[in-house]
């Protein structure tokens, strides 16, 4: 989820650590600054005290996770990264529309509005353009460009600004930015909704909101023991409208949205920002990470809208080893099971200082490729002039008997696998035990999932040499279910030389969304049926003497809530809905299961 824990610690590093900038080197100003309806936003400017013969563009961050310090309080560093400490900027932090010190109702992200009708019509992409054309005319020294940036939820705040930029926005770094909601960021994933994750962030961050005065948001929930054992904990509420009426009892606003809104209806394309991008002008960096357990689907799909609806702008995108904004950590060699034999975040934090301070100063320069991307397994940075890259081509590997994997579909007339998909026993997403989500869940070994039996597991042959997948992953599943309903989550997995099971990526499907995601469609009891499912993208080495594996099963709890395998309205249900279903995997001539890979 947009995570206090992943993102606000990042920028309360960022705010606290101590470094060369500070009390000594910038003046605080403290503005409510009006927009164009009224509402006046908590700003804080923090402006250099040495004044030079050239003036200081503006690089902003705006946030629903407070930016804190208030009053007279500095922080004791700014910007993105470390080396900012060495340019001075007009550093500006600003609570968003209804969150802490800032006026106004707080909208779980803002629908955009592309044709304003009048004044009382307000986005994110105007509170930024209000708030700029004001700093522009208040705060002296100021060179007349601006930088924009932001994670997760910031990076939400940061795409939102593109739409209808104003003139002075010169650049703009989207991080891990919250998208789409209902297909693959946060809240849901192709329509499967992520339990553990929203449950959790909800309880902090949708406290009802009292009056803008500084304050720490409590918990939603008086009392919450998920610990030790969160699996255990969730499987014991039972349907997922137990918990309002046990913990949350109508506080969370958001978490009600959510339930309310179980198909991609008005209120999630209301919230889809990738549909605005077009016609875009400032230069965009877009960052994102390959372990990221929230928002890669945004930071990937963020970069392709702007691709196709904005052809003739300068977007780039950076993809590397990380989790949710590891990348603006001082230290990154390892993760998981990975070791990257280098600290990553060298080479980027470098790249994204260039960018700001070319686009911005005019200093230095910025030649990286269009797509700068890690390449896990051979631990290499690549670029290349597009995302997917040119050179790749797509192979297909098909699903077979006896749990084979090959490039040839398996010949027979008629062949399948079958396992019984008990919602009382999902399949865990880790086989460790904790009270939240555990992020090495994206590299963790998958030996105790093959060993299930409602988990089936295709491996490859041995490969004589390296297999490099850069760009989409999709499988085309041919499934059959005795229910209504059922989920499909695939993984692809490295299969090391000791038969350790690493994941490389994983992915869902509410299977009633097959077709269509605003139009869900129940399956027909024992028909043979296709479920696409795209996952996100690769970029990923399979070793000489390592082997593929695809694994496919129909719970992942309580990472994604439980389906009752009954086409039913799932916030709804009720425990006499929850049933066993027998799903058949079929991989013959007419039904030739596979999973698509884009191979340099």
């Amino acid at each position: 989820m947009k995570k206090m824990t992943a993102i606000v610690a990042a920028v309360m590093m960022h705010l606290f650590t101590a470094c060369a900038q500070g009390k000594d080197e910038y003046t605080k100003l403290e503005k409510m600054i009006p927009m164009r309806d009224g509402v006046k936003l908590y700003t804080a400017v923090y402006i250099p005290k040495e004044t030079g013969t050239e003036p200081y563009p503006i690089l902003m961050h705006r946030t629903p996770y407070s930016c804190a310090p208030y009053g007279d309080k500095i922080p004791r560093r700014f910007g993105p990264g470390n080396l900012f400490s060495k340019e001075k900027y007009i550093y500006v932090y600003q609570d968003v529309r209804g969150r802490y010190m800032s006026e106004g109702k707080f909208q779980e992200m803002t629908p955009a509005i592309d044709k304003k009708k009048s004044n009382k019509e307000v986005d994110e992409s105007s509170d930024t353009y209000d708030t700029i054309e004001w700093l522009l005319h208040n705060v002296n020294n100021n060179n007349g460009k601006v930088g924009i940036y932001g994670i997760s939820y910031p990076g939400f705040y940061a795409t939102a600004s593109l739409p209808g930029a104003h003139p002075a926005i010169k650049a703009v770094s989207p991080q891990a930015p919250v998208t789409d909601e209902f297909e693959g960021d946060d809240a849901n994933h192709r329509g499967a909704f992520f339990l553990l994750d929203n449950f959790s962030f909800l309880n902090y961050f949708d406290y009802p909101r009292g009056d803008t005065t500084w304050q720490d948001y409590p918990s939603v929930c008086d009392t919450l023991k998920i610990k030790p054992d969160a699996y255990t904990f969730y499987l014991g509420i039972g349907p997922i409208k137990n918990l309002d009426k046990l913990y949350f009892h109508g506080k969370s606003v958001i978490w009600n949205e959510y339930l309310e809104h179980s198909t991609k209806d008005a209120y999630w394309q209301a919230r889809n920002i990738r549909t605005h991008l077009n016609n875009i002008q400032p230069a965009v960096l877009v960052v994102g990470g390959w372990f990221d357990a929230e928002d890669m689907f945004g930071a990937l799909k963020t970069y392709e809208a702007i691709e196709k609806q904005s052809p003739n702008n300068n977007n780039r995108l950076v993809m590397g080893p990380w989790t949710h904004g590891a990348w603006a950590r001082g230290d990154w060699k390892k993760f998981g099971g990975y070791d990257f034999d280098i600290n990553v975040n060298e080479k980027y934090q470098q790249l994204e200082y260039n960018f700001f301070t070319w686009y911005l100063k005019g200093k230095g320069s910025f030649n990286e490729a269009e797509a700068t991307v890690f390449v896990t397994g051979s631990n290499e940075w690549k670029g290349f002039e597009q995302w997917p890259p040119k050179a790749a081509t797509a192979q297909k590997w098909y699903l077979g008997a006896d749990h084979q994997l090959n490039t040839t579909p398996y010949a027979a007339n008629t062949s399948y696998d079958a396992y019984v998909s008990d919602p009382a026993n999902p399949v865990p997403y880790i086989d460790r035990k904790s009270s939240g989500r555990i992020n090495e869940y994206m590299t963790a070994d998958q030996t105790f999932a093959a060993e299930r039996k409602d988990v089936l597991h295709y491996k490859g042959m041995v490969l004589p040499q390296d297999l490099t997948v850069c760009g989409h992953v999709t499988a085309q599943l041919y499934a059959s279910t005795t229910g209504t309903d059922a989920d499909f989550v695939v993984k692809l997995i490295d299969v090391l030389p000791d038969g350790k099971q690493q994941l490389v990526r994983a992915e869902v499907i509410r299977g009633k969304f097959r077709n269509s995601f605003v139009k869900p469609e129940a399956f027909v009891p024992n028909k043979v049926t296709p479920v696409t499912l795209e996952l996100n993208d690769v970029a990923h080495t399979f070793k000489a003497g390592h082997q593929l594996m695809v694994q496919v099963q129909s719970s992942w709890f309580p990472l994604v809530d439980r389906n009752p395998q009954k086409f039913v309205n799932i916030p709804e249900a009720n425990a006499s809905d929850f049933q066993k279903a027998t799903i058949k995997l079929y991989h013959d001539k007419k039904y030739p299961s596979n999973i698509e890979i884009d191979i340099l």
